[in-house]
């Protein structure tokens, strides 16, 4: 039993889950779960009690027990035991101000993360404003190598995006086309498919492949359809860059998502074997806010805390990217702009400081309260923060899944006001096709003639 008194009112807490969820800002996916704050008042009680625990106390009560699920198994089994007793008696107050601390930088973060649970980092995250959130993401600089090497300072990426409803390959290559002109695709070129047929997957990933050697380009390609389908596809030949999946931070969402560490380990093992990529980061996970309450397989755990243990699952197979798509499910787990923006610089931070390159996808459902200005904020703060990439989508409608995201136009615009640079790899070839000039783009930008 944990209690805290705040205007002579008592607030009585039966578990360190449950101060947890009652210390997350508004999201509605807590609130529909009944797991919320109720009160303003209670949601700074949480806080103060949460800021008062020790890390041990955390670590010895993981919100779902390590017997019972799998995630929970892979975060402590990963975790380096010596770091985390350097660090156990810490308070979640005195860990938040060590990460903020002016003299506090990258390789300090990068070390103790490796003794943090996904709770810990969670608890710390809920105890940090906006402020906050940016400059403790702006310190982290995970990098990985694919093809090209995503993270280093001054660069930012974008996976190429060329969705098309369906899978038509003459709209594939024109958006492809039009996404490369703008110096969009360094992190990867990356396809959601509408039919996740084996051969329909293993068209697309040759065609993108084959473009790829004609240009010269260096990037990697990837289709998103499942695991199970990418294995095959990859077993009959077909050429990936990066093994793609989803993941949530329960083993009951996990299980609905069809994936298990068996499965990440089988892929990992044929990537090895026949990935095209230089590697040695070939896995591209996607990640969200709101996928195990959707699927109400939670646990009564909160949203953000559950979304860094995906966090802490993901870093087993040291992936080359990870990208957060929290606004994607819509206003049944983040309600609106305000909320988006809050999981997204959340997730940012979680996802660094469990070391991983950690992109960002500031989507919004048209169901959604939200509307292109919370986006393009999103995207600002999440850019100012330090996110490792985003994704181009023409126009910033996806046409194939119905959401909306970041453009072309937006990857340009981000890099230009920020002085950042494409992955250096890929600036070359840039520079080579004519399309950018001393980091700025050209006036070929857009001009699809470039590859006739």
């Amino acid at each position: 039993m944990f209690k805290c008194t705040l205007k002579n009112e008592v607030f009585h807490f039966q578990s360190i889950k449950e101060i947890l969820a009652k210390a997350s800002e508004v999201k509605s996916g807590d609130q529909m779960a009944g797991i919320a704050a109720q009160s303003n008042l209670e949601r700074m009680a949480s806080k103060v009690v949460l800021s008062e625990l020790t890390l041990k106390e955390i670590y010895d009560n993981p919100v779902i027990p390590y017997e019972k699920d799998e995630v929970t198994q892979i975060i402590y089994d990963d975790l380096n035991q010596i770091i985390f007793k350097e660090i156990s008696s810490w308070t979640v107050g005195e860990l938040r101000e060590y990460i903020l601390a002016h003299n506090t930088g990258s390789s300090q973060l990068l070390r103790i993360s490796k003794g943090l649970t996904s709770e810990m980092i969670s608890g710390v995250t809920k105890l940090m404003s906006s402020i906050d959130l940016v400059l403790a993401s702006q310190k982290i600089r995970p990098t990985a190598h694919c093809n090209t090497t995503i993270g280093e300072k001054g660069c930012l990426a974008f996976r190429c995006q060329p969705n098309h409803p369906s899978d038509n390959p003459a709209g594939i290559l024109a958006s492809l086309k039009e996404g490369l002109s703008y110096g969009s695709g360094d992190a990867v070129i990356g396809v959601n498919p509408n039919n996740d047929t084996v051969e329909s997957v293993s068209r697309i990933l040759h065609m993108v492949h084959d473009f790829m050697i004609r240009w010269e380009i260096p990037t990697q390609n990837c289709v998103l359809a499942h695991i199970n389908t990418q294995m095959k596809a990859l077993e009959r030949g077909a050429p990936i860059g990066l093994m793609f999946q989803s993941l949530a931070g329960t083993k009951a969402t996990n299980d609905d998502f069809g994936v298990s560490k068996e499965t990440l380990d089988e892929a990992a093992k044929l990537m090895a074997q026949y990935g095209t990529s230089a590697g040695p980061n070939q896995f591209y996970f996607e990640t969200g806010q709101g996928s195990e309450v959707s699927l109400n397989s939670h646990h009564d755990v909160d949203m953000q805390t559950l979304e860094a243990r995906t966090y802490g699952y993901a870093r087993h197979w040291k992936p080359f990217m990870v990208n957060n798509v929290s606004g994607f499910i819509g206003p049944e787990t983040l309600y609106d702009g305000k909320q988006m923006i809050r999981a997204d610089l959340e997730d940012l931070l979680m996802g660094k400081l469990h070391g991983l390159p950690m992109g960002i996808a500031p989507t919004y459902t048209n169901h959604m309260q939200a509307d292109q200005n919370d986006q393009e904020i999103a995207g600002m703060l999440t850019a100012l923060a330090g996110a490792n990439f985003y994704m181009g989508v023409p126009g910033g409608d996806d046409v194939m899944l119905s959401y909306q995201d970041t453009s072309y136009h937006d990857d340009a615009s981000l890099r230009e006001m920020l002085g950042l640079r494409p992955l250096k790899e890929f600036e070359i070839w840039l520079e080579k096709m004519g399309i950018m000039e001393n980091g700025r783009l050209t006036e070929r930008a857009g001009d699809l003639s470039i590859f006739n």
